[in-house]
């Protein structure tokens, strides 16, 4: 079992930065690959980036390729999205998720969920 906890967002104009944290409960998260989605108002969920239990694999959707990256520090039993050059089409709820070993960018292969944390992009 992991429990999940995002932080970190905000409200943030164009361009600027945000940095996500996803902290994770449970002795095992090393084992677990992390994936962050989000949904915007009116629109379905969608994936935004995914990591491998290692680290060593990851995932981008085209739209946030080269400006955001994902990362983790099993150590700390956390993930992380560093946002760049935001845009207001970014402007969504976040939300971090858990799965055994492999990352995918399928939202129904994951079994655990946080409980999403908010991000505004003001043009």
């Amino acid at each position: 079992q992991v429990q999940l906890v995002e932080s970190g967002g905000g409200l943030v104009q164009a361009g600027g930065s945000l940095r996500l944290s996803c902290a994770a409960s449970g002795r095992t998260f090393s084992s677990y690959a992390m994936g962050w989605f989000r949904r915007a108002p009116g629109k379905e969920r969608e994936f935004v980036a995914a990591i491998s239990w290692s680290g060593s694999v990851t995932y981008y959707a085209d739209s946030v390729n080269v400006r955001f990256t994902i990362s983790r520090d099993n150590a700390k039993n956390a993930a992380y999205l560093q946002m760049n050059s935001l845009k207001p089409e970014d402007t969504a709820v976040y939300y971090c998720a858990a799965r055994k070993y492999t990352a995918t960018r399928h939202s129904s292969e994951y079994g655990y969920w946080g409980q999403g944390t908010q991000v505004t992009v003001s043009s």
